[in-house]
């Protein structure tokens, strides 16, 4: 591809970097954008725009917003990635990365994602079985050379991008989770807080209208070279303005848009190209075809038609202005929605107009107030100069129109009577100083108050259209943590006016770079385009021209407003795993593990770990119960051999037996007292059914003591596991702590075991799920107590393993180290014991009898309830036929079959 001058990022791997990231966002512009546009693509140095930013804008710190999914690849260096990971390497190699920073006085705001969005979902599962595909090629490598794979065939070790957001905030780096696609969260912080620019691998930062797009792939991490490309330039070869681009994404396929679904209409566009280039690639030439239909075609329709009705959308239509909208950032718009509004919400103000007649139809320019015109390069390599305007000054005043047409200059109404054209008059809470809107009846034309005050905590009736024959309600908070709802009389859809009933600072669109916000910016779906305040009984809902992408209820699982936001911002802040996921959504995911398909002796993490999932769900969603009064099931997403993820597997929660009984969150989380300490520990052994074995694992020290109580839970789990196994782990733990990373890294096990391999995934899965356990209980734990840095290595257990499984001595294993030698019969001692109290004796292989093999099988030999009763499950798959919305997990039955 193009390289800057004496890069040297990650040698022979950048191009398998390139080669996985092209399947992120639009497909084929990747590509195109390497060999047949180069001139999109500028060298330039982060040290000579970081001064000339500086420069520009005294006092501001140049920072770079950085999409973390893209880089994992980038920072995982390590020669070794097939043993479960190489924990202390990629530390080191994060720490060098962000030093460097550093040192050139540059900030950099990590964002990884939080959640796969339902749009997304598809997508999502797609690229699992692709991954599925490869991990079957690495293991028939693995037992065909007893080697790594080479490069090319490079998996990133399991729990690489939950582990790399501790990693960064110990290295006192800002790190946010976002709470939708990361990709938009990257993209609306860095055009809101006049970022330098940012850093990644994903070609939809072409598409946003963000500041500039530099490729983490091509980055010298010595010089601070690399490549930025310019959408700017991008639209001039396609002859295209920066506001077509949503449009030409959708139509080439995206995360959102499935690339079949337009697949006839490009090659119709590509038949009708007259200037097809023979020196192009084909995908090459489509993107110049369907780019010279929407300049000479399309453009002749704009504003007279829908798109509809010049795009073949059919039965996608929602779907596709879905995926236009989820490029729109906040205050933005798209020349290409034809709606004939009637009035406008603008948030900074708050300020509401309904009125309809001409002297009204202006658009409310993006910059309003002339001494805030501040200039932010959008794209600075020295071919370009062009500086687009953007407000970024304290001073300024803007006021930001939602949804605004920009043909017929009319614009959107929020909230009106649709006969009697009244302007609705406006609710100011004394805290909030937020003005609400009033919802006016059609019929006798009464309005009605959506906000009651300060102390009001009733439920008012907002809205009863004639039709719905369905009563809305709010709810009002004296902190102004409300929940607004209005429903239009003939759509009987329920359209969200605050984003979050946990989050004050909703309406916020524009935020100034002196602000420090720790909420991502625009974390709400409801707010990507429009903040439709009231449906218009003249709109119909099915039409989404009308009425934009679409507005999601926010519809939790939990209903505690109080520890709904505290888990919010553990997630958004990066320092908890999965557990706003489950109150929020009821609905978690987890990606590919190093896992043989063919291999009958161990059980997949998935499965392994379920137990204490269902433990957990127990004890975050104590609050809800469906009408039977029992837990409504929680969606997993989770990949494992055999799953075709055709449907999440429903996972009910699995009651616990708590010394004192089950504490609730709120004495978990916000009581401060020393004696709940207590109560944070027993709930946390209760989670992992390790109660009776509290005193022995009190007595171990840090960082060994998570470490034991996850390889007590594993081998009561697995009998398969055996006594060569956990003296392996244990000796691994122990040496690890006198070696430096220089040791690490020149370490060479004699050859590569596929059952080493699954130990190694298996055992740093099971960490993940500490961080999951620690976080629901109230950190009880110190969280570096279980980062793999500090307790696991990948070469270092593989070497373990195989001295062991030769029957070395205990000695030879411990390396000669009298010191460790005590400590490491006393944690075997402990593990023992307390698989003894579960009536799980630990064997030597010695003493396996041919029993032992494929005991376990793949996805089974496990009970499971169906309904009432319990029924014992087959070997193999056992619940791959039972037909979607069916499986139901609900048991605590997995132990040793």
């Amino acid at each position: 591809m193009f390289g800057p001058r004496g890069s040297t990022s990650t040698g022979a791997g950048r191009k398998e970097i390139l080669s996985w990231s092209s399947v992120m966002g639009v497909r084929g512009l990747q590509g195109f954008v390497g060999s047949t546009c180069p001139h999109i693509c500028t060298v330039v140095n982060f040290k000579e725009l970081a001064e000339h930013h500086r420069s520009k804008y005294p006092g501001c710190t140049p920072t770079i917003v950085v999409d973390a999914m893209c880089c994992l690849r980038y920072w995982y260096t390590p020669e070794s990635w097939i043993c479960g990971g190489q924990w202390r390497e990629y530390f080191s190699a994060l720490r060098d990365f962000v030093k460097t920073f550093t040192a050139a006085g540059i900030k950099l705001i990590f964002f990884f994602d939080g959640m796969v969005e339902q749009d997304k979902r598809d997508e999502w599962v797609k690229r699992r079985l692709k991954n599925n595909r490869e991990i079957s090629r690495i293991f028939h490598y693995i037992k065909s050379h007893k080697e790594q794979p080479g490069r090319n065939m490079f998996f990133i070790p399991s729990g690489l991008a939950v582990f790399t957001r501790f990693a960064l905030k110990t290295l006192g780096q800002e790190t946010l989770c976002s709470l939708q696609e990361a990709d938009y969260e990257v993209a609306s912080y860095g055009l809101q807080h006049n970022c330098l620019g940012i850093l990644g691998e994903d070609t939809d930062y072409l598409i946003y209208d963000t500041c500039p797009y530099f490729s983490i792939s091509e980055l010298c991490l010595e010089s601070l070279d690399t490549v930025m490309l310019c959408r700017e330039k991008l639209c001039e070869s396609l002859g295209l303005c920066v506001a077509d681009l949503p449009l030409l994404a959708c139509l080439l396929g995206n995360d959102i848009i499935p690339e079949g679904m337009f697949e006839s209409f490009r090659y119709k566009c590509l038949s009708s190209y007259t200037s097809v280039k023979e020196n192009f690639d084909k995908k090459g030439n489509i993107i110049l075809a369907v780019s010279d239909h929407i300049s000479k075609v399309l453009h002749l329709y704009q504003g007279e038609k829908k798109l509809e009705e010049i795009l073949p959308l059919g039965p996608n239509k929602a779907l596709f202005y879905k995926g236009m909208a989820s490029y729109l950032l906040p205050g933005q718009k798209s020349p290409w929605f034809f709606q004939k509004p009637k009035g406008v919400i603008t948030l900074d103000k708050q300020v509401i107009s309904t009125s309809s007649d001409a002297k009204s139809r202006e658009e409310v320019p993006m910059c309003s107030d002339a001494e805030s015109r501040q200039e932010v390069p959008m794209c600075t390599g020295p071919e370009s100069r062009q500086e687009v305007p953007m407000c970024t000054g304290p001073e300024s005043r803007r006021e930001v129109p939602m949804y605004t047409d920009s043909e017929p200059r009319q614009e959107v109404p929020m909230c009106s009577d649709p006969e009697s054209r009244q302007e609705v008059p406006m609710c100011t809470g004394p805290e909030s100083r937020q003005e609400v809107p009033m919802c006016s009846h059609p019929e006798p034309r009464q309005e009605v108050p959506m906000c009651t005050g300060p102390e009001a905590r009733q439920e008012v009736p907002m809205y009863t259209g004639p039709e719905s024959r369905q009563e809305v309600l709010i709810w009002t908070d004296p902190e102004s943590r409300q929940e607004i709802m209005c429903t239009g009389h003939e759509s009987k859809q329920e359209v969200p006016i605050c984003t979050d009933p946990i989050s004050k600072q909703e309406d916020s669109m524009c935020t100034h770079p002196e602000i420090n916000q720790k909420l991502p910016v625009a974390t709400d779906f409801e707010f990507k385009l429009e903040a439709l305040m009231c449906t218009n009984p003249e709109v119909k809902q099915e039409d989404p021209t009308n009425v934009g992408p679409e507005v999601k209820q926010q519809v939790t699982m939990v209903s505690d407003t109080e520890i709904l936001k505290v888990a919010r911002t553990h997630h958004v802040q990066a320092e908890s795993y999965l557990v706003y996921n489950i109150m929020s959504s009821g609905e978690i995911e987890c990606s590919n593990t190093l896992e043989d398909e063919l291999d009958q002796a161990l059980p997949s993490q998935a499965f392994i770990y379920r137990p204490i999932r269902q433990r957990v769900y127990s004890l975050l969603l104590e609050d809800c119960q469906d009408v039977t009064s029992t837990c409504l099931a929680v969606k997993e997403w989770f990949v494992y051999p055999g799953n075709p993820l055709r449907h999440p597997d429903l996972v009910r929660p699995l009651q616990m037996t708590i010394p004192g009984g089950t504490p609730s969150l709120k004495i978990l989380w916000l009581n401060q007292e020393p004696e709940i300490q207590v109560r944070r520990l027993d709930t946390l052994l209760a989670c992992f059914n390790l109660s009776s074995s509290r005193e022995e694992l009190q007595a171990v020290e840090s960082p060994f003591q998570a470490l034991c109580c996850l390889l007590i839970y594993l081998f009561v789990q697995v009998d398969t596991l055996c006594l060569e196994d956990l003296h392996a782990f244990i000796a691994q733990a122990l040496c690890l702590q006198g070696k430096s990373t220089s040791q690490l890294v020149n370490l060479q096990p004699d050859y590569i075991n596929p059952r080493a391999v699954q130990l190694g995934s298996l055992l740093v899965r099971g960490l993940t799920t500490l961080v999951l356990v620690n976080s629901a209980c109230g950190f009880p734990w110190k969280t570096s107590d279980f980062m793999p840095w500090n307790v696991f290595d990948g070469k270092l257990f593989h070497q373990k393993y195989l001295q062991s499984e030769k029957g070395y001595a205990v000695e030879v294993l411990l390396e000669q180290n009298r010191s460790r030698l005590t400590k490491f019969h006393n944690l075997k001692a402990v593990v023992c014991k307390a698989c003894m109290k579960e009536n799980r004796r630990i064997t030597g292989r010695a003493h396996w009898g041919s029993h032992h093999a494929g005991r376990w099988g793949r996805q089974g030999s496990s009970y499971h309830r169906m309904g009432s009763g319990y029924s014992r499950s087959s070997q193999g798959q056992p619940w791959r036929d039972q037909g979607p919305g069916s499986r139901q997990y609900e048991h605590d039955q997995w132990r040793r079959y």
